[in-house]
């Protein structure tokens, strides 16, 4: 089994399985699948990267349909559901996986969950969860797909505070979700800053409004994880250029939010 970020590979008796998470991967699992051609294995394929770009790889593979290949990307995640009702245009969840959630009540707990949207699920599917996690053993140490401010109150935090040892993590991606995202922040102010990790998208609107969001996620005492906006159909790792932005720049104001440099140096004296 090999693996590396957003792209997996492994064998089966005579068949090699390439799950590819995003579409910027296809290229390189291109070339994975000629080789392994060549080695006489068949190839089958699967995984979101593809759902953009389904016919980039008929021609080198079978396409695996329901190849679910979590656990080749990491051995140590898990997911107690699918899908997500929010619906964000720039997310391949709900276009993928659906608008309404797909329960999957008979999960192995894993350290990592990588459910969409903890927060939004039904109550008592949340007190499943939560309850097959302390009868494992297994502790949760990174709650990975995250919350949802808009369904984020007291009681989810009471109901996950009590097996959650990672990071609080949710997405402040538009200028309009400011309100649900800055009530989430309070409702998590006794939370280190370092245990609050909140996803800004860049790219999406002008740079004035996503360096906004970002400075106010500081503000709340949390931490920015941002991300340049890539369209779900992209085979190279470039992000998409709108408003008054340019590549450089979404590089340099990522670069800027996620190393932090923002502790010492405004980004308007920031020289990436």
């Amino acid at each position: 089994m090999a693996w590396s970020k957003g792209l997996a590979e492994w064998i089966e008796d005579d068949v090699a399985f390439i799950s590819v998470a995003f579409s910027w991967r296809l290229p390189e699992a291109y070339q994975r699948a000629i080789w392994l051609r060549a080695q006489g294995y068949k190839v089958r394929a699967g995984g979101p990267g593809l759902f953009a770009r389904r016919t980039y790889l008929e021609r080198v593979t079978g396409i695996g349909g329901e190849v679910d290949a979590l656990v080749h990307h990491n051995p140590r995640a898990t997911m107690a559901s699918r899908g997500c009702p929010v619906g964000c245009y720039f997310c391949v969840v709900p276009k993928m996986e659906g608008k309404e959630f797909t329960l999957l009540p008979d999960f192995i707990p894993r350290p990592i969950l990588c459910d969409n949207n903890l927060s939004a699920l039904p109550v008592e599917y949340q007190n499943h969860i939560i309850e097959k996690y302390r009868k494992s053993d297994v502790p949760l140490l990174d709650a990975n797909g995250g919350f949802e401010p808009q369904t984020f109150d007291k009681e989810t935090y009471r109901r996950w505070k009590t097996i959650n040892r990672g990071a609080w993590r949710f997405g402040y991606d538009e200028t309009i979700e400011e309100n649900e995202a800055h009530r989430m922040a309070m409702i998590l102010k006794d939370e280190p800053a370092s245990s609050k990790r909140v996803y800004v998208l860049i790219g999406n609107e002008p740079f004035e409004e996503c360096h906004r969001r970002i400075l106010q996620v500081i503000e709340w005492g949390c931490e920015p994880h941002v991300q340049p906006m890539i369209a779900l159909n992209a085979l190279a790792k470039h992000p998409v250029i709108r408003f008054d932005w340019t590549e450089q720049k979404l590089r340099d104001l990522a670069r800027w939010a996620n190393r932090w440099i923002w502790r010492t140096v405004p980004f308007s004296d920031y020289r990436g």
